[in-house]
């Protein structure tokens, strides 16, 4: 890259920083004076409407400064070379916080409200893949003589409870053995194979189960299916109505778009494993109602060759990449690591 590329470059990081900041068009005598770059404001001058013609920026208003276009924000993007860090003290707190979480669904909801207060964006996270999971134990609770309490968990996390009314007085040991059953057939197989297996259980039961077998498969299959309205946990949406400006005429839209769960995980499938943020900007988002808005995503945890689920923020173009990208990754992060203990 010459010499005047890069100080262009250096010109269009300026515009994001103060139009990100400030919400107001930038003009070039802000620009000499708010950054040392070390030229006259013609020279600046220049650079603006070298890089206004090049489509990286744009004038909202005759006799205005200029403001960043979805092309702008990419080049700016692509090219970040460093990310602010997190402070140790933010970092430690970020795993305290998710730390003292009970069950998985508590991981979920601290981790989208510690993001949208970290970003103060939309933070949305996907709930752990069940088609990758795998069954990690079932436990079989008598409750009464004749009512049993299903409890399956999975190697990410997940914990789900389902009670069984039998209709007869089943013994401690026909718990015990309908517990092994269970295990025998079921532990360490992904769930998708795990609700085939429970299918055919009554066929190899005892005689004397048949019955108490037909009736537990018969609710364990539930808890082996993908249930779409559990995926997916939003926090911070309020945090767009402080942003109403960066959204002229398509506020609304955007926050019925977040509603439907089909358009955030169509977002958060564009995120890349557990080492790699993705950005889409404005019209690179595929769902028209989100074009006014970017999007900060990334896989959390590490399962074969895939990730867990996605997690990320969304909020106006006109936000502050760096912070948010850190943010994004030290999260996903923790969330790894802690649904992988």
């Amino acid at each position: 890259m010459s010499s005047a590329d890069e100080r262009r470059f250096e010109v269009l990081r300026a515009i994001v920083a103060d139009y990100v900041r400030d919400n107001e068009p930038v003009a070039s005598k802000a620009i000499v004076e708010r950054h040392n770059l070390g030229v006259s404001s013609a020279t600046v001058r220049n650079d603006m409407a070298a890089l206004e013609e090049e489509g990286y920026i744009t004038q909202p208003h005759t006799s205005a400064g200029r403001i960043p276009t979805d092309k702008g924000y990419r080049l700016f993007v692509d090219r970040l070379s460093e990310v602010k860090p997190l402070s140790v003290a933010e970092r430690r707190a970020i795993r305290s916080f998710l730390a003292g979480a009970i069950d998985l669904d508590d991981v979920m909801r601290r981790s989208v409200r510690l993001l949208a207060q970290l970003t103060r964006q939309v933070a949305v996270i996907q709930y752990p893949t069940l088609t990758t999971s795998t069954v990690r134990h079932v436990e079989v609770v008598g409750i009464t003589p004749a009512r049993l309490m299903l409890v399956l968990i999975t190697d990410t996390g997940r914990v789900d409870q389902r009670m069984v009314d039998l209709g007869d007085v089943v013994t401690e040991e026909s718990v015990a053995r309908l517990r092994t059953m269970l295990n025998t057939a079921l532990t360490g197989r992904r769930l998708a194979d795990a609700a085939a297996k429970v299918a055919e259980l009554p066929e190899s039961a005892p005689t004397e189960l048949r019955d108490h077998v037909i009736k537990i498969s018969t609710v364990l299959v539930e808890s082996l299916v993908e249930h779409p309205e559990e995926r997916l946990v939003l926090g911070g949406t309020a945090n767009l109505t402080r942003n109403a400006t960066d959204f002229p005429n398509s506020l609304r839209q955007v926050l019925e778009a977040l509603e439907e769960q089909v358009v955030v995980l169509k977002l958060l499938a564009a995120a890349g494993d557990s080492r790699t943020i993705t950005v889409r900007i404005g019209e690179e988002n595929e769902a028209e109602e989100m074009r006014s808005t970017s999007v900060v995503s990334i896989g959390y945890g590490r399962l074969g060759g895939g990730h867990l689920g996605g997690l990320g923020v969304v909020g106006p173009t006109r936000m502050d990449y760096p912070t948010n990208i850190a943010a994004v990754r030290a999260v996903a992060n923790y969330v790894g690591e802690i649904l992988s203990q």
